[in-house]
């Protein structure tokens, strides 16, 4: 996120209706494409651009954090497109998404059908006006899946110090949530994702084992059974992960275990 987040000065929420503020986040990993952008939505009285994110990762924290209400969003950015991004952000807090992008008119003929709407670079003002009239009128679109966001994801995004990484699915060891954020675990490798626990366990083969926890199916190498009715899962590199009375059932139906 650029020095340019901030927080929002009007009122928060109100969707382009009742004479309220529009909000918006800008996404792309171009800085010109993101500054033409926010030059033409200045020219909006009624719309607030919180921020401007250079990538996804940056995206998804914002998108959590500002919840804005509508998404000006990059198809094409390195590591995680703008597609993949929208197949990661939590259903619950998934806001009106805006395609920018430079693809032609022809190849995005699919997304007129799709709850998106989308601009061409360079961006056309008066077409502009027409998505921030859609934004203004609060009308949803029938939710449908956007193409290429329901695969399952095959590497969870992560956040390091000035870097971002990936750990693939199957090094994954388990996955956990604290004050601090959600926690990637592999045997050789870990890391903070902005991906929910409920989106991770929508989008990968973890399964749920704890409200706290997902486990990878195929690093469990022992399930030892407690005297309370709860449980612990053994790793291959010896992690300790507790199993709730709860998900135990549900645990051993998944790995047919009676």
């Amino acid at each position: 996120m650029d020095a340019r987040d901030h927080p929002p000065a009007g009122r928060r929420g109100a969707g382009g209706t009742g004479g309220g503020m529009l909000t918006a986040l800008i996404i792309d990993d171009e800085a010109p494409s993101r500054e033409e952008l926010r030059a033409l939505l200045a020219d909006a009285p009624d719309v607030e651009v919180l921020g401007e994110c250079a990538n996804a990762i940056e995206g998804l924290a914002a998108i959590h954090r500002l919840k804005p209400d509508a998404v000006f969003l990059d198809i094409q950015m390195p590591r995680v497109s703008g597609l993949e991004m929208v197949g990661m952000i939590d259903p619950a807090a998934l806001p009106r998404i805006v395609f920018v992008t430079a693809y032609d008119e022809h190849a995005l003929q699919a997304f007129e059908e799709h709850a998106a709407d989308y601009l061409l670079k360079p961006i056309d003002p008066q077409r502009l006006e027409k998505t921030l009239d859609w934004l203004r009128s609060g009308h949803r679109l029938p939710r449908q899946r956007i193409p290429g966001t329901a695969d399952l994801l095959q590497r969870i995004p992560c956040c390091g110090h000035n870097r971002i990484f990936f750990i693939p699915i199957g090094e994954v060891e388990y996955v956990h949530t604290d004050v601090a954020g959600v926690h990637v675990v592999g045997a050789d490798k870990r890391g903070m994702t902005e991906l929910a626990l409920k989106t991770l366990q929508e989008k990968t083969p973890l399964i749920r084992c704890h409200r706290q926890y997902l486990i990878n199916p195929d690093r469990i190498q022992e399930i030892v059974l407690q005297e309370n009715g709860a449980a612990e899962i053994v790793t291959p590199s010896g992690q300790r992960i507790p199993v709730s009375r709860r998900y135990l059932r549900e645990l051993k139906d998944r790995l047919l275990i009676s």
